[in-house]
């Protein structure tokens, strides 16, 4: 593939449309600064630009203002998030430990009201009257259902849940499921359920990242089985590429705690470093997930492309070790000076050596990381809040480069 170039960065930068509950002991709140519009966009719009058939449809997104975790978002906020990549996405609720009832409410009605940029999901909780709860929700438009097995405390394999596939399967509906750690047999429990209710689409959020190394072998038996790529480890998204079909990946940022922009560099990067075609990518992005929506038998495009064929590039290797070392002692609220610094250094090559324009790139990127948490603390950045992405970024995109090396960085950043 050609090298893409960069289309003229907007000099706009605006901060992260999300925020987390006012609490003066925040600080982080209070010193997170914005995500940066033109970095992103230099790095994204280069990789649509060779995908002129792609849209991005975000199969991931919440609204709500309740959830005990402090995130925040509106339907107005995640449409203005949307908006500027000309992307839809699948809506649902946050977490509400008072039942979903009115929170469903307001999804369906910021839904009609966002001239198709929004598609409502309704949540459930098994356990709480679902099935009437979902029928209301289908009578009023509703096109798919959310399930969070462990933060509304149920098991996949009950009788409440099969309920619940069952009106799925009779309407053809989605069904997106959490799948994060901490929920026994999520993913077996996942695969009878699809057997048992053909006519449902299965969704697993967040790569499947529990169940990943073993429930790619049966995907291809189980063609009503999808995954969506709202995760921020390059690695996971590199073995979900190389080993699921295309046409069973669905693109995905967890907004409010991912970002649609970043999200969509992370999934493609990693699609095309797998060896995903252009049409490929492109059902990615959004096609299959219209499909699903629609109720169409969904495409086939083709086999997984398997395991590199090369070994990986150990200097690219060692930066992204640090880098992610780096991420997650900050997630954890630990030093992450030296391990950062280590990154650098791991950038440090001749002038003539092969990798020398993208470590360039990363060395700048990891430059900009450390000067936006300058002023934050180990523990106020191990705060959970909806800022700390937009903290992360600028290391994040330099692991994902160090992941994704055969796919060129934006002209501009590598000094050509």
């Amino acid at each position: 593939m050609e090298s893409p170039r960069q289309s003229e960065p907007g000099s706009r930068t605006h901060p992260i449309h999300c925020r987390v509950s006012p609490d003066p002991a925040n600080t982080l709140a209070a010193l997170s600064p914005s995500i940066n519009e033109s970095l992103l966009q230099a790095w994204l719009q280069p990789l649509l630009a060779d995908l002129p058939g792609a849209s991005l449809f975000d199969a991931h997104t919440h609204i709500g203002s309740n959830d005990p975790d402090g995130a925040r978002l509106s339907g107005a906020e995640l449409i203005e998030i949307l908006a500027p990549l000309d992307a839809r996405g699948v809506v649902f609720a946050m977490h509400e430990p008072d039942g979903y009832g009115a929170a469903n409410e307001l999804i369906l009605s910021e839904a009609a009201g966002s001239d198709g940029r929004l598609v409502p999901f309704c949540r459930l909780n098994p356990s709480d009257g679902a099935v009437a709860e979902l029928t209301r929700c289908i009578d009023r438009g509703a096109r798919g259902i959310k399930l969070h097995p462990r933060s509304d405390d149920f098991a996949m394999n009950s009788a409440e849940v099969r309920e619940i596939f069952a009106v799925a399967e009779e309407h053809r509906l989605p069904v997106l499921i959490h799948a994060g750690r901490g929920i026994r047999a999520l993913g077996r429990h996942t695969l009878e359920l699809s057997e048992a209710f053909p006519g449902a689409r299965v969704i697993l959020a967040h790569a499947a990242v529990s169940d990943l190394s073993w429930i790619w072998r049966y995907l291809p038996d189980h063609p009503n089985v999808f995954i969506d790529t709202s995760w921020w480890v390059p690695v996971d998204l590199a073995f979900l590429f190389a080993y699921a079909p295309p046409g069973q990946i669905l693109f995905a940022s967890d907004v409010p705690y991912g970002s649609p922009a970043l999200n969509a560099i992370l999934t493609i990067r990693c699609a095309l470093q797998a060896g995903l075609t252009a049409d490929q990518v492109t059902a990615v992005s959004g096609a299959q997930l219209e499909r699903l929506l629609a109720g169409e038998t969904p495409l086939d495009v083709g086999p997984p492309p398997g395991p590199p064929s090369e070994p990986r590039d150990l200097i690219f290797e060692r930066v992204y070790l640090f880098a992610m070392a780096a991420l997650a002692r900050m997630i954890a609220g630990a030093e992450s000076e030296e391990i950062v610094g280590l990154a650098k250094l791991a950038c440090d090559v001749e002038e003539d050596a092969p990798q020398a324009a993208a470590c360039r790139t990363m060395t700048e990127l990891i430059d900009m990381q450390s000067e936006s948490i300058a002023e934050v603390s180990a523990k106020d950045l191990a705060t959970p809040s909806t800022q700390r992405l937009a903290l992360l970024t600028p290391l994040l995109l330099a692991a994902t480069l160090a992941a994704t090396p055969k796919v060129p960085a934006p002209a501009e950043l590598l000094g050509v």
